[in-house]
């Protein structure tokens, strides 16, 4: 890619930050437009898990089964708004197709191959200060109340240590208290993925943002993409609401939005917004130092250098920019359930995002069919974060004609 190559990357995320760097190592000329502030959204004020761990799917073979459940316990993590939405629908018929051992498996695979070039991106990027996130490697830690729900756990790791090399440590109710002090005494005990890592995601964007200035990129902030112009098989010019420009190529990295350029994209967009919540404080006193997960009412605790979050919550609830005070209430609720001091004031922040998540778990890292100079990377579903880095190096790769580091034919849009 020539100095004189000029991209426009559609979207101030983690993942338009990401393609946005290595396309600047490129050589090329960036342009970032984004409809809000930059690092809003979805990648603000999530928990910063940056996790290996999370190979698997959500379509799972059990995956229906436990959603079903879910919907119908009181106060449940999990909700899907009842209304007339024929996308939503044919979301979700197309989500238990995909609830089979195969395609858990295929998807698995995939991810793994994103999963672990991010990590290691990351680590670049930590090491060489390219970016500054408070980050931490204190792997992921899986907490039980119930020993019945914790043994349970056995197959899943037997699968990801057999068929994907990603083994967790156990530990008993005895051993638990002794890694981790800060959690009640006299639960059942956990699982703990060693290599995971965590940071700061709003202190990543920050970071980011200013790399990306002192590189030369340009940013437009409050700038909403109304039209890409296309002739002959190409997008020609993007109509904005700061007016109209132009540039060699485009990248659309606009997560849960992206459904609204799809007409222009020349493809199906099967993304629906998964809503998900967290609360951001000062440390407690009693603050633990290995984030972690609470399978059991799906509470996420991030402990971070500068802070702490609470964070979980899935809604279908489409496009929906309220903040429900009940949905919090359950991060609190959850929280208070394991750790001795589970949160404290003030709540600094109480935020909102929308997950852009795809039936098959897979993301979009794709060209256009139709539009030989505009690209997709969108889709990330729970994971965006984690998978972001892969992402940028993947799709700056296929731009500039290089043999791509992983395979990219998992996460192509033609297989919807």
């Amino acid at each position: 890619m020539s100095d004189s190559r000029s991209v426009i990357v559609v979207g101030g995320g983690v993942v338009g930050a990401a393609t946005a760097h290595y396309l600047q190592q490129r050589g090329a000329r960036v342009t970032i437009l984004e409809k809000q502030t930059f690092g809003a959204a979805c990648s603000h004020g999530n928990c910063g898990f940056v996790c290996p761990s999370h190979v698997l799917p959500l379509s799972k073979p059990d995956a229906i089964s436990s959603t079903m459940k879910a919907l119908f316990r009181p106060n449940s993590p999990f909700s899907i708004k009842p209304r007339l939405d024929i996308k939503l629908w044919m979301w979700l018929m197309n989500f238990a197709r995909h609830c089979n051992e195969r395609d858990m498996i295929a998807g698995g695979h995939a991810l793994q191959a994103l999963l672990l070039s991010s990590m290691e991106e990351y680590e670049r990027l930590v090491r060489e200060e390219i970016v500054r996130c408070e980050w931490q490697k204190k792997g992921l830690l899986y907490v039980y109340r119930d020993k019945q729900r914790l043994d349970a756990y056995e197959p899943t790791n037997q699968l990801l240590t057999e068929t994907f090399n990603e083994p967790a440590v156990k530990y008993t109710s005895d051993e638990l208290a002794e890694l981790e002090p800060a959690l009640k005494p006299g639960l059942a005990g956990a699982w703990l993925y060693e290599h995971d890592a965590h940071l700061r995601s709003d202190r990543l964007m920050e970071s980011w943002k200013e790399r990306l200035l002192s590189e030369g990129a340009t940013l437009r902030e409050g700038c909403e993409v109304q039209e890409i112009v296309s002739r002959d098989g190409r997008a020609v010019s993007v109509n904005t609401s700061q007016g109209e420009m132009t540039a060699d190529q485009i990248v659309v990295a606009t997560g849960a939005l992206t459904p609204f350029l799809e007409r222009f994209l020349g493809c199906k967009i099967p993304i629906q917004p998964g809503k998900g919540y967290s609360m951001t404080m000062p440390r407690p006193q009693i603050c633990p130092h290995v984030p972690m997960i609470f399978p059991e009412c799906r509470v996420a605790v991030t402990p971070m250098e500068s802070g702490y979050r609470l964070g979980s919550i899935m809604e279908f609830a489409g496009y929906d920019d309220s903040i429900k005070p009940q949905r919090l209430q359950l991060l609190r609720d959850g929280a208070a359930a394991f750790l001795k001091d589970p949160y404290c004031d003030p709540v600094e922040e109480e935020w909102y995002g929308w997950r852009p998540m795809t039936y098959d778990s897979l993301p979009i890292i794709d060209r256009s069919p139709t539009l030989e100079n505009v690209w997709i990377a969108a889709g990330h579903n729970m994971i965006g974060l984690s998978m972001s880095t892969g992402t940028g190096k993947l799709i700056a790769e296929m731009m500039s004609g290089e043999t791509p580091h992983i395979d990219p034919k998992p996460f192509r849009v033609t297989r919807f």
